[in-house]
């Protein structure tokens, strides 16, 4: 039973009788039942075995790989081998929850929320997109609605649509939070239903929260360490204390990453005669793209990086929810700003560091 949260259990008289002649204590012990019953039924998320069966057409492959999303990857969990063009899946998972389905371990991962009933799938190709249609999920249904029309609605109105599907729980987590302040974050969590509090959306924002609230501006910043291109540890702590220090998450496969690195490089270009310096997180895989993206970009500072992808531990540290993402931080290690790009990280600079020669008639 969640602290915080009162469960009450109501039976109607008609169906539902005790008798006075039953002790205090058998009273206690049955009351008890209920509401440890009704605090069981609240917890949503079951382990179930899978009822899906499916049917592969237009496409290539002989199995069917079934992922499972966790912290916005998906991972492989099971296989069936298609045969005649049909396969089927029993696998012992948690229900309901968000899974994807894909034809081949490197394929296309395609996402489906699957429920604790018979649902069928129909996977094919479009072009060169693979597709999928879905039938007997109501949460998929729910999310298919999302993607189509509810990203429109503020994050309050989608939940408040159905604030028991395992989908407002997702969006919450996948497409709202990043928008959202710790504060409101939390508000957002108290409109989701008791049965999605222990799902991994809600586990991870709670987390997320706390975070998030440790490195707000104002903060010390916090230390770390991570490889740098050679393989090398390299501590962050090493690096503050000569001047105004940008904390830069990024990867080299993040479009939006590499549209901001001109204006970082110009930054740097300006400020670092005066002691601004930058401290690069890459959020990569494969260590062969991320040097690279370093040559292409002209990222001339330190660079690191756990080569983990969203399990990167400074990026968990720092609460980071999406790329690029960035600290400014002070000498003594105050966080002064975060998330600024663009002119905005010009103009914060500027306010910082007095102009450099030659700049003060431009």
């Amino acid at each position: 039973m969640r602290t915080g949260h009162f469960i009450s259990a109501y039976m109607p008289s008609s169906k539902f009788y005790v008798s006075n002649n039953i002790n205090m204590e058998n009273r206690n012990i049955l009351t008890l039942s209920i509401l440890l019953a009704a605090a069981l039924s609240s917890y949503g998320q079951q382990t179930s075995t899978l009822n899906l069966s499916g049917t592969v057409k237009n496409t290539d492959g002989n199995k069917v790989y079934l992922q499972q999303y966790v912290n916005k990857v998906y991972k492989i969990i099971d296989s069936a081998k298609v045969d005649n063009g049909k396969f089927n899946f029993n696998t012992a998972v948690q229900l309901p929850e968000l899974y994807a389905l894909s034809i081949g371990k490197d394929a296309a991962a395609l996402p489906v929320f699957l429920e604790n009933t018979a649902i069928q799938v129909e996977i094919g190709q479009e072009e060169s997109h693979p597709t999928i249609q879905v039938s007997g999920s109501k949460a998929q249904s729910h999310f298919d609605n999302f993607r189509s029309n509810a990203r429109n609605l503020s994050a309050e109105e989608f939940i408040k649509q159905d604030p028991s599907s395992i989908v407002a729980a997702y969006a919450l987590f996948r497409n709202y939070s990043y928008s959202l302040s710790p504060d409101e974050i939390e508000r957002h969590i108290a409109f989701l239903s008791p049965s999605l509090q222990q799902t991994q959306y809600v586990k991870i924002l709670k987390d997320l929260v706390q975070k998030q609230r440790a490195v707000a501006v104002g903060k010390k910043a916090l230390d770390f360490v991570s490889k740098d291109t050679e393989g090398k540890d390299v501590r962050f702590f090493d690096h503050l204390g000569k001047g105004y220090v940008l904390l830069d998450f990024w990867a080299a496969w993040c479009p939006p990453c590499r549209k901001e690195n001109p204006n970082v490089v110009a930054a740097y270009e300006r400020y670092r005669e005066q002691g601004f310096s930058v401290f690069g997180v890459s959020l990569d895989k494969k260590k062969a793209a991320w040097l690279k993206a370093i040559a292409d970009d002209s990222l001339h500072w330190t660079q690191v990086s756990d080569l983990a992808f969203w399990d990167t531990e400074a990026a968990a540290l720092y609460g980071v929810r999406f790329i690029p993402s960035n600290f400014l931080i002070a000498p003594d290690g105050t966080i002064v700003a975060k998330n600024i790009k663009g002119v905005e990280l010009q103009k914060k600079l500027e306010e910082l560091y007095k102009p450099t020669t030659g700049d003060e008639d431009k």
